[in-house]
Protein backbone atom coordinates (compact mmCIF):
# COMPACT_ATOMS: atom_id res chain seq x y z
CA UNK A 1 0.00 0.00 0.00
CA UNK A 2 3.13 2.55 0.96
CA UNK A 3 4.13 1.74 -2.55
CA UNK A 4 1.02 2.48 -4.40
CA UNK A 5 0.39 5.64 -2.55
CA UNK A 6 3.78 6.71 -3.13
CA UNK A 7 3.42 6.13 -6.78
CA UNK A 8 0.07 7.72 -6.83
CA UNK A 9 1.46 10.84 -5.24
CA UNK A 10 4.27 10.78 -7.93
CA UNK A 11 1.33 10.99 -10.72
CA UNK A 12 0.58 14.85 -10.45
CA UNK A 13 3.93 15.62 -11.30
CA UNK A 14 4.38 13.83 -14.44
CA UNK A 15 0.89 14.70 -15.41
CA UNK A 16 1.84 18.53 -14.70
CA UNK A 17 5.28 17.99 -16.80
CA UNK A 18 3.42 16.31 -19.61
CA UNK A 19 0.85 19.33 -19.50
CA UNK A 20 3.59 22.12 -19.68
CA UNK A 21 5.24 19.83 -22.50
CA UNK A 22 1.82 20.40 -24.03
CA UNK A 23 1.78 23.44 -24.10
CA UNK A 24 1.80 25.64 -26.89
CA UNK A 25 4.74 28.28 -27.26
CA UNK A 26 3.41 31.97 -27.08
CA UNK A 27 3.19 33.55 -30.97
CA UNK A 28 5.99 35.19 -32.23
CA UNK A 29 4.67 38.91 -33.59
CA UNK A 30 7.34 40.16 -34.32
CA UNK A 31 7.73 39.73 -38.23
CA UNK A 32 3.96 41.10 -38.06
CA UNK A 33 5.14 44.08 -36.08
CA UNK A 34 8.11 44.81 -38.40
CA UNK A 35 5.73 44.63 -41.12
CA UNK A 36 3.23 46.93 -39.99
CA UNK A 37 6.16 49.41 -38.81
CA UNK A 38 8.28 49.22 -42.54
CA UNK A 39 6.11 51.88 -44.31
CA UNK A 40 6.53 54.14 -41.12
CA UNK A 41 10.04 53.54 -40.81
CA UNK A 42 10.53 53.84 -44.79
CA UNK A 43 8.58 57.54 -44.72
CA UNK A 44 10.55 58.62 -41.75
CA UNK A 45 13.68 57.90 -43.36
CA UNK A 46 12.84 59.09 -46.85
CA UNK A 47 11.12 62.60 -45.60
CA UNK A 48 13.32 62.94 -42.51
CA UNK A 49 16.33 60.76 -42.29
CA UNK A 50 17.87 61.58 -45.84
CA UNK A 51 17.31 65.01 -45.82
CA UNK A 52 18.48 65.59 -42.28
CA UNK A 53 21.66 64.15 -43.41
CA UNK A 54 21.91 66.34 -47.20
CA UNK A 55 21.04 69.34 -45.01
CA UNK A 56 23.90 68.49 -42.62
CA UNK A 57 26.38 67.69 -45.72
CA UNK A 58 25.15 71.02 -47.52
CA UNK A 59 25.84 73.23 -44.47
CA UNK A 60 29.51 72.07 -44.75
CA UNK A 61 29.25 73.25 -48.41
CA UNK A 62 29.25 76.52 -50.72
CA UNK A 63 26.39 75.78 -52.58
CA UNK A 64 24.16 77.80 -54.92
CA UNK A 65 22.03 75.27 -56.91
CA UNK A 66 24.03 76.31 -60.06
CA UNK A 67 27.30 74.54 -59.47
CA UNK A 68 27.81 71.50 -57.54
CA UNK A 69 28.34 72.00 -53.75
CA UNK A 70 32.26 73.06 -52.68
CA UNK A 71 33.33 71.37 -49.42
CA UNK A 72 34.13 73.94 -47.30
CA UNK A 73 34.12 72.75 -43.69
CA UNK A 74 32.95 74.85 -40.71
CA UNK A 75 33.36 78.24 -42.82
CA UNK A 76 29.22 78.31 -42.68
CA UNK A 77 29.16 77.92 -38.95
CA UNK A 78 31.89 80.18 -38.56
CA UNK A 79 30.53 82.99 -41.08
CA UNK A 80 27.15 82.81 -38.79
CA UNK A 81 28.80 83.19 -35.60
CA UNK A 82 30.02 86.54 -36.76
CA UNK A 83 26.67 87.56 -38.43
CA UNK A 84 24.76 90.41 -36.57
CA UNK A 85 21.70 89.81 -38.75
CA UNK A 86 21.52 86.26 -37.74
CA UNK A 87 21.25 87.26 -34.61
CA UNK A 88 19.02 89.85 -35.09
CA UNK A 89 16.52 87.51 -36.45
CA UNK A 90 16.60 85.08 -34.04
CA UNK A 91 16.18 88.24 -30.84
CA UNK A 92 13.26 88.74 -33.57
CA UNK A 93 11.76 85.36 -33.11
CA UNK A 94 12.51 85.13 -29.34
CA UNK A 95 10.56 88.43 -29.36
CA UNK A 96 7.51 86.89 -30.83
CA UNK A 97 8.16 83.88 -28.72
CA UNK A 98 7.03 85.51 -25.51
CA UNK A 99 4.50 87.44 -26.98
CA UNK A 100 2.68 84.55 -28.73
CA UNK A 101 3.61 81.69 -25.72
CA UNK A 102 2.61 84.16 -23.09
CA UNK A 103 -0.62 85.05 -24.87
CA UNK A 104 -1.53 81.84 -25.18
CA UNK A 105 -1.18 80.11 -22.95
CA UNK A 106 -2.77 82.62 -20.96
CA UNK A 107 -5.80 82.53 -22.88
CA UNK A 108 -5.91 79.02 -23.41
CA UNK A 109 -5.69 78.13 -19.17
CA UNK A 110 -8.64 80.71 -18.77
CA UNK A 111 -10.56 79.06 -21.33
CA UNK A 112 -9.78 75.97 -20.65
CA UNK A 113 -10.44 76.40 -16.99
CA UNK A 114 -13.86 77.55 -17.97
CA UNK A 115 -14.86 75.21 -19.85
CA UNK A 116 -14.04 72.41 -17.09
CA UNK A 117 -15.66 73.80 -13.98
CA UNK A 118 -18.32 75.71 -15.75
CA UNK A 119 -19.37 74.60 -19.30
CA UNK A 120 -18.68 71.01 -21.64
CA UNK A 121 -20.55 72.33 -24.53
CA UNK A 122 -18.95 70.37 -27.56
CA UNK A 123 -20.06 72.99 -29.64
CA UNK A 124 -18.20 75.82 -27.56
CA UNK A 125 -15.38 73.54 -27.86
CA UNK A 126 -15.77 73.16 -31.95
CA UNK A 127 -16.06 77.45 -32.55
CA UNK A 128 -12.70 77.17 -30.31
CA UNK A 129 -11.18 75.26 -32.51
CA UNK A 130 -12.39 76.95 -35.68
CA UNK A 131 -9.46 79.13 -36.45
CA UNK A 132 -6.98 76.78 -35.77
CA UNK A 133 -8.30 74.80 -38.82
CA UNK A 134 -8.03 77.77 -41.11
CA UNK A 135 -4.60 78.40 -43.24
CA UNK A 136 -2.37 80.70 -42.25
CA UNK A 137 -1.88 82.34 -45.38
CA UNK A 138 -5.58 83.18 -45.41
CA UNK A 139 -5.24 84.05 -41.72
CA UNK A 140 -2.94 86.62 -42.76
CA UNK A 141 -5.09 87.47 -45.22
CA UNK A 142 -7.84 88.29 -43.28
CA UNK A 143 -6.20 90.31 -40.62
CA UNK A 144 -3.94 92.71 -43.27
CA UNK A 145 -7.85 93.31 -45.01
CA UNK A 146 -9.03 94.13 -41.02
CA UNK A 147 -6.31 95.95 -39.78
CA UNK A 148 -5.24 98.17 -43.36
CA UNK A 149 -4.52 101.56 -42.51
CA UNK A 150 -6.76 103.02 -45.21
CA UNK A 151 -9.26 100.26 -45.68
CA UNK A 152 -9.00 98.21 -42.85
CA UNK A 153 -12.04 97.88 -40.48
CA UNK A 154 -10.31 98.25 -37.44
CA UNK A 155 -8.90 101.65 -38.64
CA UNK A 156 -12.19 103.18 -39.61
CA UNK A 157 -13.39 102.64 -35.85
CA UNK A 158 -10.23 104.01 -34.51
CA UNK A 159 -11.17 106.91 -36.96
CA UNK A 160 -14.59 107.04 -35.60
CA UNK A 161 -13.94 107.14 -32.08
CA UNK A 162 -11.62 109.76 -32.38
CA UNK A 163 -8.32 108.46 -32.46
CA UNK A 164 -5.65 108.06 -35.51
CA UNK A 165 -4.85 105.45 -37.63
CA UNK A 166 -2.26 102.62 -36.75
CA UNK A 167 -0.05 100.98 -39.40
CA UNK A 168 -0.10 97.80 -37.72
CA UNK A 169 1.80 95.88 -39.98
CA UNK A 170 4.20 98.52 -41.17
CA UNK A 171 4.97 100.37 -37.94
CA UNK A 172 8.35 98.79 -36.40
CA UNK A 173 6.44 99.15 -33.23
CA UNK A 174 3.11 97.51 -33.88
CA UNK A 175 4.34 95.39 -36.38
CA UNK A 176 5.39 92.02 -34.56
CA UNK A 177 3.18 92.36 -31.21
CA UNK A 178 0.51 92.45 -34.06
CA UNK A 179 1.65 89.44 -36.03
CA UNK A 180 1.81 88.01 -32.52
CA UNK A 181 -1.36 88.68 -31.22
CA UNK A 182 -3.09 87.57 -35.04
CA UNK A 183 -0.92 84.01 -34.29
CA UNK A 184 -2.62 83.89 -30.61
CA UNK A 185 -6.06 84.75 -32.07
CA UNK A 186 -5.39 81.16 -34.53
CA UNK A 187 -4.29 78.77 -32.09
CA UNK A 188 -5.58 79.90 -28.99
CA UNK A 189 -8.68 77.58 -29.30
CA UNK A 190 -5.74 74.32 -29.85
CA UNK A 191 -4.25 75.30 -26.78
CA UNK A 192 -7.22 75.49 -24.67
CA UNK A 193 -8.92 72.28 -26.14
CA UNK A 194 -4.91 70.36 -25.06
CA UNK A 195 -5.19 72.24 -21.87
CA UNK A 196 -8.60 70.99 -21.25
CA UNK A 197 -8.07 67.29 -21.91
CA UNK A 198 -5.51 67.21 -19.11
CA UNK A 199 -7.90 69.04 -17.08
CA UNK A 200 -10.59 66.49 -17.40
CA UNK A 201 -7.37 63.59 -16.60
CA UNK A 202 -7.83 65.47 -12.73
CA UNK A 203 -9.62 62.82 -10.03
CA UNK A 204 -12.81 64.77 -9.34
CA UNK A 205 -12.50 63.63 -6.04
CA UNK A 206 -9.59 66.63 -5.31
CA UNK A 207 -11.68 69.26 -5.80
CA UNK A 208 -14.64 67.99 -3.76
CA UNK A 209 -12.24 67.47 -0.99
CA UNK A 210 -10.91 71.01 -1.56
CA UNK A 211 -14.45 72.45 -1.86
CA UNK A 212 -15.44 70.79 1.49
CA UNK A 213 -11.85 72.97 3.43
CA UNK A 214 -13.54 75.84 1.58
CA UNK A 215 -11.46 76.67 -1.22
CA UNK A 216 -12.87 78.67 -3.96
CA UNK A 217 -12.18 78.67 -7.79
CA UNK A 218 -9.09 80.49 -7.50
CA UNK A 219 -7.53 78.29 -4.59
CA UNK A 220 -8.67 75.26 -6.10
CA UNK A 221 -6.92 76.39 -9.98
CA UNK A 222 -3.76 77.65 -7.98
CA UNK A 223 -3.57 74.28 -5.58
CA UNK A 224 -4.93 71.59 -7.90
CA UNK A 225 -5.72 72.16 -11.33
CA UNK A 226 -2.04 74.00 -12.30
CA UNK A 227 0.08 71.37 -9.77
CA UNK A 228 -1.61 68.54 -12.12
CA UNK A 229 -1.82 69.60 -15.04
CA UNK A 230 1.95 70.14 -14.81
CA UNK A 231 2.61 67.19 -17.42
CA UNK A 232 0.14 68.66 -20.22
CA UNK A 233 1.67 72.14 -19.27
CA UNK A 234 4.97 70.84 -20.37
CA UNK A 235 3.89 69.37 -23.69
CA UNK A 236 2.04 72.72 -24.58
CA UNK A 237 4.83 74.77 -23.93
CA UNK A 238 7.27 72.32 -25.81
CA UNK A 239 4.75 72.26 -29.08
CA UNK A 240 4.39 76.20 -28.21
CA UNK A 241 8.10 77.05 -28.42
CA UNK A 242 8.74 75.20 -31.58
CA UNK A 243 5.85 76.15 -33.16
CA UNK A 244 6.47 79.46 -32.76
CA UNK A 245 10.09 79.82 -33.68
CA UNK A 246 8.75 78.10 -36.40
CA UNK A 247 6.63 81.21 -38.13
CA UNK A 248 6.98 82.16 -41.39
CA UNK A 249 3.93 82.74 -43.57
CA UNK A 250 2.14 85.32 -41.49
CA UNK A 251 5.34 87.58 -41.63
CA UNK A 252 5.44 86.54 -45.54
CA UNK A 253 2.28 87.74 -46.04
CA UNK A 254 2.61 90.75 -43.62
CA UNK A 255 5.56 91.50 -46.09
CA UNK A 256 3.75 91.87 -49.26
CA UNK A 257 6.15 90.28 -51.36
CA UNK A 258 8.06 93.41 -50.38
CA UNK A 259 10.55 91.60 -48.21
CA UNK A 260 10.05 91.77 -44.62
CA UNK A 261 11.90 94.49 -42.65
CA UNK A 262 14.30 94.59 -40.19
CA UNK A 263 11.65 94.93 -37.22
CA UNK A 264 9.96 91.52 -38.66
CA UNK A 265 12.40 89.44 -40.29
CA UNK A 266 12.20 86.82 -37.96
CA UNK A 267 14.91 83.44 -38.36
CA UNK A 268 12.50 81.10 -40.80
CA UNK A 269 12.50 84.12 -42.93
CA UNK A 270 15.86 84.72 -42.65
CA UNK A 271 16.46 81.29 -43.90
CA UNK A 272 14.74 81.40 -46.46
CA UNK A 273 15.93 84.53 -48.04
CA UNK A 274 19.73 83.10 -47.72
CA UNK A 275 18.30 79.75 -49.29
CA UNK A 276 15.90 80.92 -52.12
CA UNK A 277 16.38 84.61 -52.70
CA UNK A 278 20.17 84.87 -52.16
CA UNK A 279 20.95 81.27 -53.39
CA UNK A 280 23.54 80.90 -50.07
CA UNK A 281 22.29 76.97 -49.86
CA UNK A 282 25.21 75.86 -47.83
CA UNK A 283 24.94 78.81 -45.61
CA UNK A 284 20.70 78.66 -45.08
CA UNK A 285 21.31 75.09 -44.36
CA UNK A 286 23.45 76.00 -41.64
CA UNK A 287 21.61 78.43 -39.94
CA UNK A 288 18.85 75.83 -40.01
CA UNK A 289 20.98 72.63 -38.04
CA UNK A 290 21.55 75.92 -35.79
CA UNK A 291 18.57 76.71 -34.72
CA UNK A 292 17.81 73.17 -34.65
CA UNK A 293 20.27 72.65 -32.07
CA UNK A 294 19.03 76.02 -30.29
CA UNK A 295 15.40 74.59 -30.33
CA UNK A 296 16.85 71.50 -28.56
CA UNK A 297 18.72 72.64 -26.41
CA UNK A 298 15.80 75.11 -24.92
CA UNK A 299 13.19 71.92 -25.29
CA UNK A 300 15.58 70.16 -22.39
CA UNK A 301 15.52 73.06 -20.53
CA UNK A 302 12.21 73.75 -20.14
CA UNK A 303 11.36 69.64 -19.79
CA UNK A 304 13.86 69.88 -16.52
CA UNK A 305 12.47 72.92 -15.27
CA UNK A 306 9.02 72.26 -15.50
CA UNK A 307 9.45 68.36 -14.35
CA UNK A 308 7.71 67.36 -16.74
CA UNK A 309 7.39 63.42 -16.00
CA UNK A 310 5.33 63.88 -12.87
CA UNK A 311 2.82 66.59 -11.06
CA UNK A 312 3.01 67.60 -7.84
CA UNK A 313 0.00 65.54 -6.44
CA UNK A 314 1.09 62.27 -8.00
Amino acid sequence: MRTEERSQLAEPPNDAGAARRRRPRPRDDRRAAWLFLIPALAGFVIFYGYPTVRGIWYSLTDYNLLSDPTFVGGDNYAQIVRDPQFWHSLGVTGYYVVINIGSQLLLGLLLAALMHRLTRSVALRAMLLLPWLVPNVTVGLLWIWLLDADLGFVNHLLKALGLGTVGFFVSPDWAMPTIGLVNTWAYTGYTALLLYAGMLQIPPHLYESAALDGAGELRMFRSVTLPMLRPVLALVLVVSLIGSFQIFDTVAVAAGGRGASSAIRVIYYFIYQQAFQYFHMGYASAAALLLALILGVLTVVQLRLLRASRSDLA
